[in-house]
């Protein structure tokens, strides 16, 4: 328990610092914004750069946890459009549901990851983002390209999704992985821009949650969260056990599909004409429950697993 409350609290507690930083001292929304784009463009990627190539894809099951990972993700993004459309929301709405559905704030992630496991946990989480952010970036990209009315273009979205920093990140990784690792120098450098990720990552988070949202619509967002915080775990540690794989990637495969959605949605749907409102609403109350939600995953699976 000692262990859990190490974990947990560090990460919940830099939200709520975020929070209140963003209310009582740096109130700027420019500062955040500054913060928000260091974390995208260069903390994160060298975050994911350092961890997957760290990796021995050899004594990694990256097929199996990707097989786990991309059937749980396609039941869930027709589960979301299914819920947007029972809840009969229009397309903008319908966007925001689908985030809410499947997109994940590796950020809180990786912080227990490594509070819990350390480095082989940070690891097999990398390795768990790289195969999540391709399955979301594809899908949450097409979503916005072919509703609202537009003709739906294929290449302005792959490019999109090509060029993002995170997915590069992980395309870099698993590159530097299958070459045997990052030089001498590097790597520490890399990871100390990593370790810095987290921190930052979180207390931007907060900054960005607001708890007066929660309010919007809450029947829809109870649904969705009770897909992406409940059901995307609950699917991926079943398809995981199915397909035998050992607890620790059992572990990071279960603990990155049930955090919540990422913060950046709601920036996100404000750019490309979702509904942010409730995004905002769906991103605050999913962060709210995962403070419950997570250890007992975690615990869960510690337990059908026997992991140490």
């Amino acid at each position: 328990m000692i262990a859990y409350l190490d974990a947990f609290v560090p990460a919940f507690g830099l939200l709520a610092l975020g929070a209140l930083l963003k209310r009582r001292l740096l109130r700027e929304d420019a500062i955040w914004a500054g913060i928000e784009r260091l974390i995208f463009w260069v903390l994160l990627p060298a975050l994911l750069v350092a961890a997957i190539g760290s990796v021995k894809l050899g004594e990694v099951p990256v097929f199996g946890m990707m097989v786990a990972i991309w059937t749980a993700l396609g039941i869930g993004t027709a589960a979301s459009l299914l819920i947007a459309r029972s809840f009969r929301q229009p397309h903008a709405s319908m966007t925001s549901v689908l985030m809410g559905g499947i997109r994940f704030n590796n950020l809180i992630g990786f912080a227990v990851a490594g509070a819990l496991f350390g480095a082989p946990g940070i690891a097999l989480g990398a390795v768990a983002t790289g195969l999540i952010v391709p399955f979301v970036q594809f899908v949450t990209n097409t979503a916005f390209a072919a509703g609202g009315g537009r003709r739906f273009q294929p290449w302005p979205v792959l490019r999109q999704i090509l060029l993002n920093p995170l997915m590069l990140a992980c395309v870099v990784g698993f590159a530097v992985a299958w070459a045997g690792g990052l030089p001498p120098g590097l790597k520490p450098l890399l990871e100390s821009l990593g370790r810095a990720s987290v921190a930052l990552g979180l207390l931007a988070v907060g900054a960005a949650l607001s708890l007066g949202a929660m309010a919007d619509r809450l029947p829809l967002q109870l649904v969705t969260s009770a897909l992406k915080l409940i059901i995307m775990p609950g699917l991926t540690l079943a398809f995981c056990l199915w397909l035998g794989l050992e607890p620790l990637s059992i572990a990071m495969a279960v603990l990155f599909m049930a955090l919540p959605t990422a913060a950046t949605s709601y920036v996100m749907a404000r750019a490309m004409g979702g509904d942010a409102p409730l995004m905002a609403a769906i991103t605050s109350t999913e962060h709210a429950l995962a403070i419950i939600s997570l250890p007992l995953w975690l615990l869960l699976v510690k337990h059908m697993t026997g992991l140490g």
